[in-house]
């Protein structure tokens, strides 16, 4: 029987009380149905490979396109779903908390607040704003009945603004501001990631390995780390495998299709949906 959307939110938040986990990334129904079918224990959708698959850059889909995809990815699988939700949509910490209300209709079990802006000439927020669009956040979901992870993320090191002393500083904020979990995207050495671990002790602190990186799990969970995400990775991965598919047609070949999953195993895989 499918979990009810409390179940998932419960089994999300106890994921995060020890150990560490990978989070992987979805952009649709049909990856989300397979990262299932693997075994994971919940996904995170991406904002970046969402987008793409609509033909846009990302950060630039609607909130309505966002609200509808977090409905799509909640219902196609049982697992819990942590919502890539950007900054938050909105220009004022009110809007942001009329968002997140929206936003925890869908059904995630967690959701992510980012805190840059979209301008090149000032990429975040100053950190008291950004601070009053988390408690924004958080009181959205303190008035839902609380069980939505609230997720703090400071854009610092993909935002091009690579400071760690004010990513601490931002993310010991967000911490006392309410949020559950908080996320650094974009830091890298092992020295980093301890320094975020340690500044929101005992809070969980999410990495993001977006690329190849000699580091296992097993190495993050010995820094501290309690949930690994891959942001827009398998997609790029999938757009990967596309592109050279479709760049050895428009050279003639029809070479590009030797590591495609078949037919077979697709039909397989959602057979049950289609009964």
């Amino acid at each position: 029987m499918p979990r009810t959307v409390a179940e998932k939110r419960a089994a999300f938040r106890a994921l995060h009380a020890s150990g560490c986990f990978v989070l992987p990334n979805p952009w649709d129904a049909g990856s989300a149905r397979y990262l299932e079918s693997q075994g994971f224990q919940a996904v995170a959708t991406t904002s970046s490979g969402f987008a793409w698959s609509n033909g846009h850059a990302d950060n630039h889909v609607s909130r309505e396109a966002v609200l509808a995809h977090l409905r799509t990815i909640v219902e196609a699988t049982d697992l819990p779903v942590n919502a890539d939700f950007e900054n938050g949509f909105g220009a004022s910490p009110d809007e942001v908390g009329e968002s997140v209300k929206l936003a925890i209709a869908t059904g995630v079990a967690g959701l992510s607040i980012e805190d840059s802006t979209g301008v090149a000439g000032a990429p975040l927020f100053p950190i008291e704003e950004a601070v009053a669009r988390l408690k924004a956040a958080r009181r959205a979901i303190d008035a839902s009945g609380g069980d939505t992870l609230l997720i703090g993320r400071a854009e610092n090191f993909i935002v091009g603004v690579p400071d760690l002393d004010d990513t601490l500083a931002r993310l010991k904020a967000y911490a006392a501001a309410g949020a559950d979990c908080l996320y650094a995207p974009g830091i890298q050495t092992a020295e980093q990631i301890k320094a975020v671990v340690q500044a929101v002790a005992p809070k969980p602190v999410n990495v993001l390995i977006g690329a190849n990186s000699p580091m296992t799990l097993a190495d993050l969970e010995g820094l501290g780390v309690r949930r690994v995400s891959v942001g827009g990775a398998l997609a790029r991965a999938a757009w990967g495998g596309f592109m050279r598919a479709a760049q050895s047609l428009v050279q003639g070949r029809f070479d590009g299709f030797g590591d495609a999953a078949s037919g077979a195993q697709l039909n397989g895989l959602f057979a049950d949906e289609s009964q």
